[in-house]
């Protein structure tokens, strides 16, 4: 198996390598570093999520072997928790090849595949059902909510895949799927609403658009409460950047304020750290603003535990 005519050095089977007539003594040598055994690359190459996942697939060298889970949100830029394991899945048990850093999976049905950069990846709405399977619930909504975001597939085309589903990971998918919304532009903004619709709150708009007497589109809010004009939003910045930016922020809040509009500014402190505060500070701004609130559902804790 040769590189020759690649723009980048691909991994190589040590042994198709060894075919060529180099011994397995060079293998070891500094000019080549073993990705899994048996598969090696040139010294001078990151081992980065591409290259791993280009190596796990040359261990499963049939046709129906694909990534999958949480190498192709990677692959993708979906925001999914940190995996070092390079992901593959088969539809044969015995084409399983197992290593340190590689998970095979068994897939029964066909699956729906696409292509990245020449190799084969789940396409984007069995991945999520894949993501549904093995991250948390916060979490694959976050990658969910992205997804949508970005173009990947459309909220309601996610719902009525997931309503078509037979098999395992069935509830995990259509529940993960109902809790999905259009626009979304943050991770952190997800994780947010989720925190205050897992506690028994009303569920905050997303996106909500002021609009001026001209039909012109004033401000944007991340997520509210329209009707009673409560804003809840996310801060992610530990500091003002600039003095331009700090104005332009007091200037949007006076703004809102003559509008008759209330902000509470969370953190992520507030999210990780004291989720009970802002659950607290939320349900305390829609009961001053006239909203029949119940009691704190104490269900948010299986999905924020507090670090």
């Amino acid at each position: 198996m040769s590189n020759s005519g690649r723009s980048e050095p691909l991994p190589v089977l040590a042994g198709d390598l060894v075919d060529l007539g180099l011994s397995r003594g060079a293998l070891r040598g500094h000019g080549w570093q073993r990705i899994y055994w048996g598969v090696h690359v040139v010294a001078d190459v990151e081992l980065d999520v591409k290259v791993r996942a280009q190596a796990g697939l040359l261990l499963h060298p049939v046709a129906d072997a694909h990534l999958s889970h949480s190498t192709v949100a990677q692959l993708l830029g979906i925001p999914v928790p940190v995996d070092d394991e390079i992901h593959v899945t088969v539809h044969a048990r015995r084409d399983r090849h197992y290593r340190a850093g590689l998970r095979p999976h068994f897939r029964a049905a066909p699956s729906d595949c696409a292509q990245f950069r020449g190799m084969p990846i789940s396409a984007a709405l069995q991945l999520f059902v894949e993501l549904a399977a093995t991250l948390p619930l916060v979490d694959t909504v976050v990658a969910g909510d992205h997804m949508v975001r970005h173009g990947f597939f459309t909220r309601d085309e996610l719902v009525d895949y997931c309503a078509r589903l037979r098999g395992k990971h069935v509830r995990k998918s259509r529940r993960a799927a109902a809790l999905v919304r259009a626009e979304v532009d943050s991770p952190m903004e997800t994780r947010l609403r989720l925190l205050l619709v897992f506690a028994g709150l009303p569920e905050p708009e997303v996106n909500f658009r002021i609009v001026g007497a001209t039909g012109r589109l004033r401000r944007r809010l991340d997520l509210s409460y329209p009707r009673i004009r409560l804003i809840v939003e996310y801060d992610g910045r530990h500091h003002i950047e600039r003095v331009g930016q700090w104005e332009s922020d007091l200037d949007r809040r006076e703004e809102l304020d003559e509008g008759g509009w209330r902000i509470i500014v969370v953190t992520s402190a507030g999210i990780f750290h004291d989720p009970l505060r802002t659950i607290e500070r939320v349900r305390r701004a829609l009961v001053q603003r006239g909203v029949r609130v119940s009691p704190i559902n104490e269900g948010w804790r299986a999905h924020f535990p507090v670090a």
